[in-house]
């Protein structure tokens, strides 16, 4: 519990820009907040093969130096499965997930394109090997292309990695961690007025042998359809290094999704 309510403190003070700075914004200028909600369906492969209902909040402030992001997704299932010894059916929760990314990045200079970052993460996911996963890290980035239609980012850093194992029939619950490094690039494109594309990568790789690393992969294309409202197709790639003998080590998401920004 303590170790949540860190991972928790973290998230909040890579945020706590935004309260910060909030209080300085002038009521004629531009806000430096901008937020979206998102709702769809989701085709998933991997250890598991189904249809789900997905959504998410994402908030973003930035303003000056500061650029700080919190992600927040849930995913839920409920399959219809047959009673053993009897031709009835009912619902049960075959997909519980929940995820929690929050990251602030700080530019050393306006003339500068190098920043420093802080980031934490947690997912809580029970139907995979691990019952739920956390980060945490800090390190330093660059804004290494940027123009009016495209940009890329690519950051690294030190961190601390915790993973809780998920209780089988023959095994109990066990906790891991370790010190990792962590490697994050993201990159936009503006196709046009109406299209965006967007590609991101990471990887959290333990500094000892053995444990388990994770490595992820998202590419989205956002159509506008109205002003506030967009169209999002989504691929995920998921990679844990280590699994249980019955899971995959690489889940894949596709998602179709409607987007509301307001």
């Amino acid at each position: 519990m303590n170790y949540k309510l860190s991972l928790i403190a973290l998230a909040t003070a890579c945020y706590l820009p935004l309260s910060v700075f909030a209080e300085d914004t002038k009521p004629a200028e531009k806000s430096p907040f901008s937020s979206s909600a998102e709702l769809g369906f989701l085709y998933k492969t991997g250890n598991t093969t189904s249809a789900d209902i997905n959504a998410g909040l994402s908030i973003k402030y930035e303003q000056d130096q500061w650029l700080s992001t919190f992600d927040f997704d849930i995913l839920a299932k409920q399959t219809e499965k047959t009673i053993a010894d009897s031709e009835n059916k009912t619902l049960i929760t075959t997909e519980q997930k929940w995820t929690v990314d929050s990251k602030t990045n700080y530019t050393l200079d306006t003339n500068s394109k190098n920043y420093v970052y802080g980031n934490a993460f947690y997912e809580d996911n029970r139907f995979t090997s691990y019952d739920n996963q956390s980060s945490i890290s800090a390190g330093w980035g660059r804004n290494w292309y940027k123009t009016d239609k495209a940009s890329f980012f690519a950051d690294i850093g030190p961190g601390f990695k915790r993973d809780v194992t998920k209780a089988t029939e023959t095994d109990p619950s066990e906790t891991t961690t370790s010190l990792i490094v962590q490697a994050q690039a993201l990159y936009l494109r503006q196709i046009n007025d109406f299209v965006e594309f967007k590609q991101t990568l990471s990887a959290k790789v333990a500094t000892d042998s053995g444990e388990n690393n994770t490595y992820k992969a998202e590419s989205s294309i956002t159509t506008k359809l109205i002003e506030t409202l967009q169209m999002k197709f989504t691929l995920t790639l998921d990679y844990n290094s280590k699994v249980d003998i019955d899971k995959e080590n690489l889940d894949t998401q596709t998602s179709v999704t409607l987007v509301y920004s307001f």
